[in-house]
C-alpha cells in the first residue's frame, strides 16, 4: 500500500527571521534535502502572495531541464500524430 504524504511528513519546525533578514533552516530539513553551507537557494514567492519557497538552484535547473525534455517528447508525439495543436 502506498503511503500518502501528509503535512506532518514535510514539517521541519519553525524559523525566526533575524534583524538582517536571515533565516536558519532546521538541521533535519538541511540533511534531508542535502543543503550544505555555500549552496545557492532561490527564493520564490507564492503566486498568490501567501508565502515563499526555497529551492536549490541546481535542483531547479535539473527540474526545468527534465520538463523541457518531456515537452520535446510530447511535441514530437503531437507532430507525428493526427492530434491538432492548440495555439
Amino acid at each position: 500500500m502506498k503511503h500518502e504524504m501528509s503535512i506532518e511528513d514535510n514539517f521541519y519546525g519553525a524559523a525566526t527571521v533575524g534583524e538582517r533578514g536571515q533565516v536558519v533552516i532546521p538541521a533535519e530539513a538541511r540533511k534531508k534535502f542535502g543543503i550544505q553551507p555555500g549552496d545557492k537557494l532561490l527564493v520564490i514567492g507564492h503566486p498568490a502572495g501567501s508565502g515563499i519557497m526555497l529551492c536549490k538552484i541546481d535542483e531547479m535547473r535539473d527540474f526545468f531541464a527534465a520538463m523541457l525534455e518531456d515537452l520535446k517528447r510530447i511535441e514530437s508525439k503531437v507532430e507525428d500524430s493526427d492530434i491538432e495543436k492548440v495555439a
